[in-house]
């Protein structure tokens, strides 16, 4: 095999240690420059804001959404349902302001949906693209895209009606396609395998502080904004992301062979810690062997669940609270975001201790993916379970859903993060495929639970003990195909000795060779192809 062969005969290439060499990475890594702001975490930074305007263009609908919609106009053609199993509570009042579309809920759904339509379809497309051109642009222009098009939401709305909302909205996801995979491309290019976990998880936090920006204030910007409230979140947010996108595009560089003014020992400690060399590759995608890799099946699957288990633990329990227990999370700003802070401060806790348990040496990167992973899908897994016999009680219920979310932030440091381990070069398009398959299994989540809950002859608690059941099966079930087949070790097909397709010491003559002061020829220069 040719991993067996490199690994026994090729540890060293150019004096520097291969990353795929586990055993010695520590060698390497001990040698980092000491820098206090060191460039590589300029551009965390900038993903990391990045990730939140990713979040805050996909969330900010479902809260303008509600402030442009005659619910006057349309409550009379539609009944509520709620249970009278917990009769002592009274049912929620909807304060919410008349706007100025006669919308049903059916029409709301495709509107709330055509960004994700958008969103999934360009995944894996625009992660072979950024493989074969590069991350930086794709995410930059992409993320421009989705900020300008923001401008147009307002228009296309009072102009296009549902299917102009709809398209502007299409185009949105679109932009926003290429964030998840260039992110994780990015990543695996800057960031050196001691840094992954906390690194990774700062990034991917964006997500929900992305989340917990977006929610309150688009609230405040539908009551209280400009061109009738509703129009200034569209205004506000694109403003901010197209801000965002120039800045990105300026400041920014592909990976740090390319970046004009970072520290020649902070570039080296990069390469050296990623490629073996201070030269960076670019081999082409090696399909094949990624289709019978079980470690990639084993991230695939983990990402599936996550994405199934979270839709219905973040969109279906406050359903669950509304429609059973009679209490809207809608009605509190900070506790509808309590579950998203629990959850980012939760995973920049536990990438702490994830890159600790690395560095430390005490455990290898199998076994600290598995360990931090299991804590990621186990823990909302085992949530959903007591959240479906916690009965009419408000506030265990609200407890159980901010610890399962709050767990849920080890996935960061788990699976999420995973394909860099496997293959740096190649995470970007990895994570387009397990993207695109995870949005399409979470889609699945309320199609399943509304199916569930729709028979009235049955008694509602009833039915949704049963939708959270199967949400901590799929968790479960993943979580633990993950820890029997998944992998920290970096994969045959990616090392880097494997590059060569001619002989490693053939020699290239240097033209012209100069002349020494006696007359003679110096020697010709060679070096190694």
């Amino acid at each position: 095999m040719p991993f067996r062969r490199s690994s026994l005969n090729h540890r060293h290439r150019d004096g520097h240690v291969l990353v795929w060499n586990q055993r010695n990475l520590h060698e390497s890594l001990e040698q980092q420059p000491q820098r206090f702001f060191a460039t590589r975490y300029f551009v965390t930074f900038m993903l990391f804001l990045g990730m939140a305007n990713a979040y805050v263009m996909r969330t900010n609908m479902s809260v303008a959404i509600v402030a442009m919609v005659n619910h006057t106009a349309i409550k009379s053609g539609e009944a509520e349902e709620y249970d009278d199993e917990c009769g002592d509570r009274d049912i929620p009042i909807d304060d919410s302001q008349d706007g100025e579309f006669v919308w049903s809920s059916a029409l709301q759904g495709y509107i709330l949906s055509s960004f994700f339509y958008g969103y999934v379809i360009t995944q894996i497309p625009f992660g072979i693209l950024a493989k074969k051109y590069g991350s930086m642009r794709f995410l930059g222009y992409g993320m421009l895209i989705n900020s300008v098009f923001a401008f147009l939401v307002p228009v296309a709305a009072r102009g296009g009606g549902v299917w102009g909302l709809s398209a502007v909205r299409f185009i949105q996801g679109l932009g926003e396609g290429p964030i998840v995979p260039c992110t994780h491309a990015m990543l695996a290019k800057w960031i050196p395998p001691n840094e992954r976990s906390r690194m990774g998880a700062a990034v991917y936090a964006g997500a929900q502080f992305g989340t917990i920006i977006s929610m309150p204030l688009s609230g405040l910007l539908a009551e209280y904004g400009f061109d009738g409230g509703w129009p200034s979140i569209f205004y506000v947010f694109g403003l901010v992301g197209t801000v965002w996108s120039i800045a990105f595009l300026i400041f920014v560089h592909e990976d740090p062979s390319a970046h004009p003014t970072i520290d020649e020992r902070e570039k080296k400690y990069i390469n050296d810690s990623l490629w073996g060399s201070d030269v960076v590759k670019s081999p082409p995608i090696p399909f094949k062997a990624i289709i019978k890799s079980l470690p990639f099946y084993a991230i695939l699957f983990a990402h599936m669940g996550h994405n199934y288990g979270y839709e219905t633990l973040m969109t279906e329990l406050p359903t669950y609270m509304k429609q059973v227990l009679r209490y809207s999370l809608k009605s509190n700003g900070l506790l509808s975001a309590l579950p998203y802070l629990a959850m980012w401060l939760f995973s920049m806790f536990i990438s702490v201790v994830a890159d600790w348990m690395i560095s430390s040496k005490r455990f290898s990167h199998t076994a600290t993916r598995k360990l931090i992973n299991s804590i990621g899908q186990y823990g909302p897994g085992i949530a959903l379970i007591a959240a479906s016999y916690t009965g009419c009680d408000r506030a265990l219920t609200l407890a159980i859903l901010t610890i399962g979310v709050g767990l849920n932030g080890g996935i960061y440091s788990g699976f999420k993060i995973n394909h860099l381990d496997l293959t740096p070069r190649f995470a970007g398009f990895l994570m387009s495929i397990t993207n695109c398959s995870a949005n399409l299994a979470g889609l699945l989540a309320p199609i399943a639970a509304g199916h569930l809950i729709s028979d009235p002859s049955k008694p509602m608690m009833g039915q949704w003990q049963i939708v959270f059941f199967i949400a901590a099966f799929v968790y479960i079930i993943c979580g633990t195909f993950y820890n029997i087949f998944g992998s920290g070790e970096r994969q045959f097909w990616d090392n880097p000795e494997d590059d060569e397709q001619k002989p490693a010491l053939q020699a290239t003559i240097t033209t012209s060779p100069p002349r020494l002061s006696n007359g003679s020829t110096a020697p010709a220069a060679i070096s190694s192809s």
